[in-house]
């Protein structure tokens, strides 16, 4: 699990990508976000794991602070999920999501600052398409 910011433009901060991605089937799923609050990121998450076509186990991430906190990890017990975490300084252990970052993320949205108020949109468009489209890819 990776977020992949989309650039600041004025001061204002962009739309955030949230990549997940499965270490044995390489299953991938997209979702994007205003912000990265807890408010976004829940429902982000429920949908993430409700769009993966098997039962979550374990769920990785940086150590970003969107993902290490008590609503996160309230999430995930009840779903009976581990979390595991990457080491500070170590952008190797969570080197799959990284790359797909590139290879998906950005090759699709590029670097530009694409506005928040983006997010829903780019959302569906994620739901409709490209999750479907990835699935085809890595099969």
């Amino acid at each position: 699990m990776d977020t992949v910011h989309q650039g600041d433009l004025d001061r204002q901060k962009g739309v955030y990508h949230i990549n997940a991605v499965d270490e044995v089937t390489q299953f991938e799923v997209v979702c994007c976000v205003e912000r990265i609050s807890e408010r976004y990121l829940i429902p982000a998450l429920e949908q993430l794991r409700e769009t993966f076509p098997f039962v979550v186990q374990g769920f990785h991430s940086d150590n970003g602070s969107e993902y290490i906190n008590r609503k996160v990890a309230k999430l995930l017990e009840k779903l009976r999920i581990e979390f595991t975490k990457s080491r500070p300084r170590h952008s190797n252990d969570n080197a799959l999501a990284e790359s797909k970052n590139g290879a998906v993320v950005r090759k699709l949205f590029g670097y530009e600052h694409i506005p928040q108020r983006w997010a829903p949109q780019i959302n569906a468009f994620n739901h409709e398409y490209l999750n479907p489209y990835l699935v085809t890819v890595y099969k």
